[in-house]
């Protein structure tokens, strides 16, 4: 625990304690935290103090923040509350226990292609739910990548990085980030969803090859390159690349807007492609990789496709023009002239040349998307009904693609087998003009049954496991059943039905039983007043229940005799009751007085005074002792309600004498 930081073990909002820090970024630093409220540990990342200061800030902060809580993905770290107050400005996030990716390319090296795919397919899963609620990342890269124990990918950092990308100052700071940033970012235009696709292909291009497209000294330098310089081709680095994860790469990392992919949903759909077939190639063509502006070279220059690479150095393209150096040595002011001259005839034909061409080729356009109408009957096709078919087999019929261009995108489906086609846009039945290049028409394939875990939920809370349940799209039943346990806290998750690492789908029951901690038996209190301390604990313990206070007070009874209990006897209570106790303190105690023959012999001076012949010792008498048996029996005693044998009872020496 690092107790210099002055935010651990402090408490926001009387229920996320600090615990330890975790992580520090340009913007905020990041906390484990204990959620008091649901008992679970919780990410909380704090506003860095020099940036809470800026009122306009933190009410961007905050509304951002609000916007992510609104994401629901599985590959998307959650974000569960957002704070606003005069202290500090907070987030709590999911707490994912893994590593980036970054960390995990470091321990890896070059990833295979299978890997590179498997994490690829989930960062845009990722994306294209964010996309479809306006929210851009602005700051996809590894770091930002969070691989979970069983491999599965979160990206983290939503609203954060939105934020990050308002502080255009490029620093040593931004190095990390500005490795991934698009060529529009580093200009500082326009920023969409585009955006996160090309730093998405930048971090494809790092995981295949191992090493970054631009390298620099500083975060400037690595921009510029973004800007005017094109990067090696990922095959040239790693043959084992398939040419069609290359194909993909080079268009996600296209510098033009226009030639990238449009959206997070189409790179899936080719990822999906070539996840199927990995020997598919797509038609985007390597030049993707000229820098803008390298189709409007100078005719001077003359670049070659292999003059674009330098091996194992990235290149900037120089604009300048390579001189042309005439053979003649200088010219004379008459060649100069006609040299001026035919270069302005030959500028005049090609403007001429240029028009001509503009003209023809919007005549011709003019014609087949309007007047051609006018001319000539439309030639119509009916829309087929493709749904329920196997998506391979409308591919291999000619009568579907020779008159559409179908495409597909994939979804789980409980009904419908995998590979045959649930929906179809436009509807079947509908009548179309045929047009040479094709009818768009969009199919959704099915993929199978999704299914997932069931994951190991013993002796966890169970409100946390439900959360983690309903996460998975599985509904917990209402039938639950609490029991005693000895072992599971109350309030956890003692079993489950089915048991951790049973296949299930989404929808599916889960019955949960709970424990409602150990069992309670009842005994009763036993009377413990007027017995010794040590007794009365012994009694109290062999029912199982816990003795107390033992306090001392005044009392007439002797010392250390129980005289007062907190629990009133013969009451019936749970066993381990705590039962007090209060002993006599003996103050008040009063020995009872010895009988006369067992007192002691009173002293000298209390003696009465005697006359002489009282004084003196009796004589023995010199008759023979008798034994018990032999004496003669006391006689009876003649009044009946007399308490004493006559012999026995005490003379009556009412004057005083003790013989008369």
């Amino acid at each position: 625990m690092d107790t210099m930081d002055k935010y651990v073990g402090k408490l926001l909002d009387n229920r996320y304690e600090i615990r330890e820090r975790i992580g520090i970024g340009g913007m905020a630093i990041v906390y484990k935290a204990l959620d008091q409220r649901l008992n679970r540990y919780v990410a909380v990342k704090l506003l860095k103090e020099e940036l809470a200061v800026d009122d306009d800030f933190r009410r961007r902060f905050h509304s951002e923040s609000q916007a992510v809580a609104m994401l629901s993905h599985a590959n998307i770290v959650a974000v569960y509350d957002v704070s606003r107050s005069t202290e500090v400005e907070y987030i709590v996030m999911e707490l994912i226990e893994g590593i980036t990716l970054k960390q995990y390319m470091q321990k890896r090296g070059i990833l295979t292609w299978k890997e590179a795919l498997h994490f690829s397919t989930q960062i845009t899963k990722a994306l294209a739910h964010a996309h479809s609620r306006d929210i851009v990342h602005r700051d996809i890269k590894p770091h930002n990548i969070m691989i979970l124990k069983d491999s599965s990918v979160k990206v983290a950092d939503f609203g954060i990085a939105r934020l990050s990308s308002t502080q255009n100052t490029l620093t040593r700071e931004t190095l990390g980030s500005v490795h991934y940033i698009s060529p529009e970012q580093a200009k500082g235009g326009y920023v969409d969803s585009r955006t996160d696709i090309y730093s998405l292909g930048v971090v494809m291009y790092e995981m295949l090859t191992g090493r970054l497209p631009f390298e620099g000294d500083s975060a400037v330098s690595v921009a510029i390159q973004h800007i005017s310089s094109i990067p090696l081709s990922p095959r040239e680095l790693n043959p084992d690349i398939p040419a069609g994860f290359e194909d993909i790469i080079i268009r996600a990392m296209e510098p033009s807007l226009e030639k990238r992919y449009q959206s997070a949903d189409e790179l899936f759909a080719d990822l999906e492609e070539f996840r199927k077939n990995p020997e598919i190639q797509f038609d985007y063509s390597e030049l993707a990789f000229i820098a803008p502006g390298i189709e409007d070279s100078k005719p001077e220059r003359t670049i070659a496709l292999s003059d674009r690479y330098q091996s194992g150095r990235l290149r900037h393209i120089e604009e300048q023009p390579v001189p042309v150096v005439s053979n003649r040595g200088e010219m004379s002011r008459i060649e100069y002239q006609k040299s001026v001259r035919r270069a302005r005839r030959v500028s005049t034909l090609t403007g001429i040349f240029c028009v001509i061409v503009f003209l023809v080729g919007m005549f011709l356009f003019l014609y087949n998307y309007w007047f051609k109408d006018m001319f000539t009957e439309a030639e119509t096709i009916k829309i087929p009904n493709l749904v329920g078919s196997l998506y391979d087999d409308v591919l291999d019929n000619d009568n579907y693609t020779d008159y559409f261009n179908i495409t597909a995108t994939y979804k789980p489906s409980d009904t419908v087998k995998e590979g045959y086609i649930i929906e179809q846009s436009p509807k079947a039945g509908r009548t179309v003009r045929k047009i040479e290049e094709g009818y768009d028409m969009t199919v959704v394939v099915s993929n199978g049954s999704e299914t997932v875990s069931m994951p190991n939920i013993i002796n966890k809370d169970y409100r946390q496991a439900i959360i983690d349940l309903e996460k998975l799209g599985l509904n917990v039943s209402d039938d639950s059943e609490t029991i005693t346990s000895d072992t599971i806290t109350e309030g956890f998750i003692v079993s489950t039905l089915p048991e951790a690492g049973t296949i299930l789908r989404p929808g599916d029951t889960v019955f949960i039983t709970v424990s409602g901690g150990p069992e309670i038996i009842y005994v009763t209190v036993p009377n413990i007043i007027g017995t010794r301390v040590e007794e009365a604990t012994i009694s109290l313990e062999n029912l199982n229940l816990t003795v107390g206070s033992i306090r001392s007070g005044p009392s007439d009874r002797p010392a250390g005799e129980v005289i007062e209990q907190s629990i009133s006897p013969w009451t019936t209570v749970a066993e381990r009751t705590k039962v007090n106790m209060t002993i006599s303190d003996g103050s008040g105690y009063i020995a009872e007085t010895d009988p006369p023959q067992q007192s002691n012999p009173p002293l000298e001076s209390q003696l009465p005074e005697e006359s002489p012949a009282q004084s003196n010792p009796p004589v023995e008498s010199e008759q023979p002792t008798q034994t018990p048996a032999q004496s003669d029996p006391p006689p009876e005693s003649t009044d009946p309600g007399s308490e004493m044998p006559p012999e026995t009872a005490p003379p009556d020496n009412s004057d005083g004498n003790s013989n008369d």
